[in-house]
């Protein structure tokens, strides 16, 4: 993967991406589509995401969006022109579907951390994206909303994100009246962890991710997987689970580092093993 130079807007590709200290940017570049959820656009996602989880160097992962809409949710002229197939687009919505719910899911599943940084607009599938990520930081001018039922399509697979984000009451009133919230309230439902100004975002948002990205890249893969596959399992076998991975966890190299580290009041040298 390599840096994406500026080019003229009409050059420039679907994605930028940037790797520094172990950061890696990926950038929606299609302001002029509202960086919607094309099929092309989900492609080239799941791609850059895919190549980043195997790229050793990069250990947290950044997505954003270039101008006032960080992701208007699925391409609707797109779905809408597949009306006109013999099955009136049936087999069409299909694979928009599952293309999205196995894009979602490879974001959760992903062994490196997520955050969605968030400038503009998240809206329908756009949420469902921020939702989908380990983190959100968003400026405080960034609105958020799924607005399915205004238009007769009820957000039902953000639901599926949303719901497991913020109280279900809240989720009911996103989903059920399709009025947009400010980042102010984003926060406290739980759907974003950080506002910041947006003259202020990328330091910020650097320095955070930069912290993490300090981490044990084992751990946090140890981590991650662990914290959502607990979230669907009953509280005894959650625990259970979870008892077994740090008993994992502490066989570890890094464990052990670490907590050698620790106790010497010495910083770790991570071998991510």
């Amino acid at each position: 993967m390599s840096e994406t130079a500026a080019n003229d807007h009409a050059e420039k590709p679907m994605l930028g991406t940037l790797l520094h200290e172990g950061v890696y940017r990926i950038v929606m570049q299609r302001p002029d589509r509202m960086n919607s959820l094309s099929t092309e656009m989900m492609a080239a996602l799941s791609a850059e995401l895919d190549a980043a989880a195997q790229d050793p160097a990069v250990r947290v992962i950044l997505l954003g969006a270039e101008g006032k809409v960080f992701c208007a949710g699925h391409d609707l002229k797109e779905m809408t022109a597949a009306r006109a197939e013999a099955d009136g687009g049936k087999a069409t919505y299909e694979r928009i579907m599952a293309q999205c719910s196995d894009l979602m899911q490879q974001i959760v599943r992903l062994p490196k951390p997520v955050i969605a940084v968030v400038t503009g607009v998240a809206t329908a599938a756009g949420c469902q994206l921020v939702a989908s990520c380990d983190l959100a930081i968003a400026t405080d001018t960034a609105t958020f909303c799924t607005p399915g039922v205004n238009i007769g399509l009820f957000c039902s697979t953000p639901m599926v994100a949303l719901s497991r984000n913020v109280a279900p009451k809240h989720a009911m009133e996103m989903l059920l009246t399709g009025e947009s919230i400010d980042a102010s309230t984003a926060k406290e439902f739980g759907l974003i962890n950080r506002i910041v100004p947006r003259d202020y975002l990328d330091q910020v948002v650097q320095k955070y991710a930069e912290t993490i990205a300090s981490k044990s890249l084992k751990t946090l893969k140890i981590g991650k997987e662990a914290f959502y596959r607990q979230l669907e399992m009953p509280l005894s076998e959650a625990y259970d689970f979870a008892a077994q991975t740090m008993v994992e966890n502490m066989l570890a190299n890094d464990a052990e580092e670490g907590i050698s580290a620790f106790l010497q009041k010495r910083k770790p040298d991570w071998t991510d093993s």
